[in-house]
């Protein structure tokens, strides 16, 4: 990510329809709908990864999440994106495939920011140890899927807030994918 360049978000209606752009900090701060997308990869053993992001992101650093997750660039499909984003956080890319949408919106009281998006969730596997990029990612682990329920019901706060979101309401998607 080019550090001199503002970012910006495409904004969505609830259909997922483009009607424009923001920038996405701006976006964030007053809370529009826009579109994101959210990758889990799985390995043979049936383990997810996840990631531990890195304390200096704008919200929930330090939050363990899903393998990534972003926004594609206005003028960018979403089936670049994702390949671009997993390469840029993790270092590798693999086939990924849609698995499901959801729009989810929250605050975020201690950074008075909002997430609200139309988030597409995408899967798929690899096999082996990522190369994460420091600045986006500060730890990854490969939790079995079983497990990482456990952890989110024992530690709810230590995890990203679309993170419990997806595993409360589209676990049983995932799951077909894990195996």
């Amino acid at each position: 990510m080019n550090k001199n360049k503002t970012e910006h978000v495409i904004l969505v209606n609830e259909h997922d329809q483009e009607i424009g752009t923001e920038e996405k900090i701006i976006a964030h701060q007053k809370g529009l709908l826009h579109r994101a997308f959210s990758i889990f990869v799985f390995n043979e053993k049936h383990k997810l990864l996840l990631q531990k992001r890195a304390a200096h992101k704008y919200h929930t650093g330090n939050l363990w999440a899903n393998t990534c997750c972003s926004h594609p660039r206005p003028g960018e499909k979403i089936e670049e994106a994702i390949h671009r984003r997993l390469q840029e956080e993790m270092g590798f890319d693999c086939p990924l495939t849609y698995a499901f949408s959801f729009v989810y919106k929250v605050r975020f009281e201690k950074d008075n920011l909002f997430e609200h998006e139309y988030d597409h969730v995408f899967v798929g596997h690899y096999d082996k140890n990522p190369t994460i990029n420091k600045e986006e990612v500060s730890d990854y682990a490969w939790v079995p899927f079983d497990q990482v329920f456990r952890d989110v019901k024992k530690h709810p706060e230590k995890f990203a807030y679309w993170f419990k979101i997806i595993l409360e309401t589209k676990s049983d998607i995932l799951a077909t994918y894990s195996k």
